[in-house]
């Protein structure tokens, strides 16, 4: 069998399997307008082919003249330069199946998203249909695929560059360029913009708020990262060890959440000495890889969380975006990679572990070998799995309540920043029960922020006065006031901690 037979035969299989998303059938020409639409929903997605003298609802080869041939081939080429914007070029064969003639319409995924009909209907795929989209995040997920579109260089509206946290600035400044802020001959607000940290009206880039905001989370509540350690091995349950909103910069972030599996994995003697607390069952490496991926390439036009999902049985970190630019799983496991935000890509690579090089996944595979990629293209999520040794409910459960013994913030035996921050605000709040201290000292470790209406719940007292306490912690530099009287928060001084 030669290679053209070879082809008919895959032709033929394909058409046994019926219509996909990346192939339709069309029994003959079907008007200008309707054929747009077709053409116009595949390039807007994975690209596909269209066969022309095959019966749509059954399959059957129907065949064409060579007239129609050559009629619907002079249609389809008006069709990609009249009727879409902006235009489409496209390749046309004939094939023979069965003794038939076939038009095969091959679209390549467009590198120009979105386009539209004359009317500005913008089409997509949805399995072997199509569907008009209207809203705005999937028009702006189209602009983003062709680049022209960067959502985190976007302004945020509502922002300025009072929001920013100025010591993270300066340690930026310090650790890329060597100097603090006013060693540049440019403005301040000059140098923001420069650095796409801010734009030229002053407003916060995304990527500038969520990696040097004061409270990122005030502007873009979406973007954290919901943390639960379940019981067993459905996420249906009602029950569940721990749970967080980690909330805070991109750096936070990953600090935390790597905090968070710490606390919640159980450790391994793996050869150390008795006294060790030993080594996360689950490699560390691993674990920093997939999370730094999940920060930095997520999808930022889906108002959507980090979920990290810990089950008796495996991790779950499910991340909001599909693979961008037609990736697949096979191609980040050999390193190929398409950074889907670049400004904080170059953020991460520059003070994170974050290499951006698209080693990350190869390197979390080769540290643990029995990881699971899910990428759902319907759902618009990217989900990897990481397995847990198969151990009973009850060595699980005995080793993380031994591990939250030793780590937790919540644990009976408080460690000594714990002690030294409590005794540090009972100096300056003799008239708040110690244990409420307590608890507000865990947090502010743990956080390191907390804003009036948290402060409430611990101190159990009214609005007014905790403004007044924490204006006061302020005031004795234990805390620093961080944006407006609205979204204000209060950011812990560790330095203050450690010298206590």
């Amino acid at each position: 069998m030669n290679d053209t037979q070879h082809k008919c035969q895959d032709w033929l299989a394909a058409i046994k399997c019926g219509e996909t998303s990346t192939l339709q059938f069309k029994q003959a020409f079907v008007g200008q307008k309707a054929l747009a639409s077709e053409l116009i929903a595949f390039a807007n997605s994975k690209g596909g082919t269209l066969l022309v003298g095959i019966e749509d609802k059954t399959g059957e080869i129907v065949g064409l003249t060579y007239d129609e041939i050559q009629t619907i081939s002079r249609e389809v080429g008006n069709t990609a330069n009249e009727q879409v914007r902006p235009t489409l070029y496209l390749q046309t064969e004939v094939l023979q199946l069965e003794g038939k003639n076939i038009l095969a319409i091959h679209i390549n995924e467009g590198i120009s998203k979105p386009y539209k009909d004359l009317n500005n209907n913008i089409w997509v795929k949805q399995g072997a249909d199509k569907r008009r989209i209207t809203e705005n995040s999937e028009i702006l997920r189209l602009f983003s695929a062709s680049q022209i579109y960067n959502p985190d260089e976007a302004p945020v509206v509502g922002t300025s560059l009072a929001d920013l946290e100025d010591r993270r600035i300066d340690r930026y400044l310090q650790k890329v360029y060597g100097k603090g802020r006013n060693d540049f001959d440019v403005p301040y607000s000059k140098l923001m913009s420069n650095l796409r940290i801010a734009d030229k009206n002053g407003m916060l880039t995304l990527a500038g708020l969520l990696y040097f905001g004061s409270h990122p989370q005030q502007f873009k509540p979406a973007f954290n990262i919901k943390a639960v350690a379940f019981y067993g091995n459905e996420m249906g349950g009602t029950e569940y060890r721990d749970s967080k909103d980690l909330e805070g910069t991109i750096p936070e972030l990953f600090d935390q959440a790597m905090h968070f599996l710490d606390i919640n994995l159980h450790h391994v003697q793996a050869g150390q000495s008795f006294n060790s607390l030993g080594r996360l069952e689950i490699s560390k490496i691993a674990l920093e890889e997939i999370l730094q991926n999940a920060l930095c390439h997520r999808e930022y036009i889906k108002q959507a969380p980090i979920r990290l999902l810990i089950f008796d049985n495996r991790i779950e970190i499910i991340s909001p975006g599909a693979l961008p630019d037609g990736l697949t799983i096979e191609d980040i496991k050999l390193g190929n990679t398409a950074q889907r935000n670049t400004l904080i890509a170059i953020f991460c690579t520059r003070t994170m572990l974050y290499r951006g090089l698209g080693t990350g996944i190869i390197r979390a595979m080769k540290e643990e070998t029995n990881i699971e990629f899910i990428n759902d293209e319907a759902g618009n999520q990217f989900t990897t799995i990481i397995r847990r040794d198969r151990k009973s409910k009850a060595e699980i459960e005995n080793a993380v309540t031994d591990k939250r013994d030793t780590l937790t913030d919540k644990g009976a035996q408080m460690t000594d920043k714990n002690i030294r921050l409590t005794d540090m605000l009972a100096d300056i709040l003799t008239d708040i029960d110690r244990e409420k201290l307590e608890e507000l000292s865990n947090y502010l470790l743990y956080h390191g922020r907390v804003d009036n209406a948290t402060a409430t719940k611990f101190l159990q007292c009214s609005s007014s006065t905790t403004k007044r306490i924490l204006r006061l912690l302020s005031q004795k530099e234990l805390l620093i006031a961080q944006g407006n009287n609205k979204g204000r928060v209060y950011i812990l001084d560790i330095n203050k901690v450690n010298g206590y």
